[in-house]
């Protein structure tokens, strides 16, 4: 299977980490992403906003768990140095990392996952954590 490379939004990886249902969208991308079936990308200033989230004491996540996690997205992952400029007109300033790691590994067909659409320009590659799901699951098969 086709390895996808995906930039990951924090509210993706914190509603997987919270949520109780074991077969959501958000907890399927943790599983694809374990087993390798997604190659996370990443900057230093995602790693530095996932660091600070997870770690807001109203998610009660281990640290254990966070440690694992952002190893693993780390060890794994493609790591972006050079950004793409961003043209576009963003409503929350701290999104526009995402899209900009985004645009930079469009070489390699990048997704960006989000619960946060509306944040982002209109673009085939900014996807819902479901539409996702649906883009892996076709390539398994």
């Amino acid at each position: 299977m086709a390895r996808k490379y995906v930039v990951i939004d924090t509210n993706v990886l914190v509603s997987a980490l919270i949520t109780r249902n074991e077969n959501s969208p958000t907890v399927q991308i943790l599983r694809f992403l374990a087993n390798g079936n997604i190659v996370p990308v990443y900057s230093e200033d995602i790693v530095k906003e996932y660091n600070e989230v997870l770690r807001r004491a109203k998610f009660k996540l281990s640290e254990s768990l966070i440690i694992n996690l952002l190893k693993d997205i780390m060890d794994n992952g493609l790591k972006i140095t050079e950004l793409a400029e961003v043209t576009e007109t963003m409503p929350d300033p701290n999104d526009i990392v995402f899209y900009a790691v985004t645009l930079s590994a469009q070489d390699k067909d990048a997704f960006l996952v989000t619960g946060n659409g509306k944040h982002f320009p209109e673009k085939p590659f900014v996807v819902t954590p479901s539409e996702l799901v649906e883009i892996l699951k076709q390539e398994i098969v």
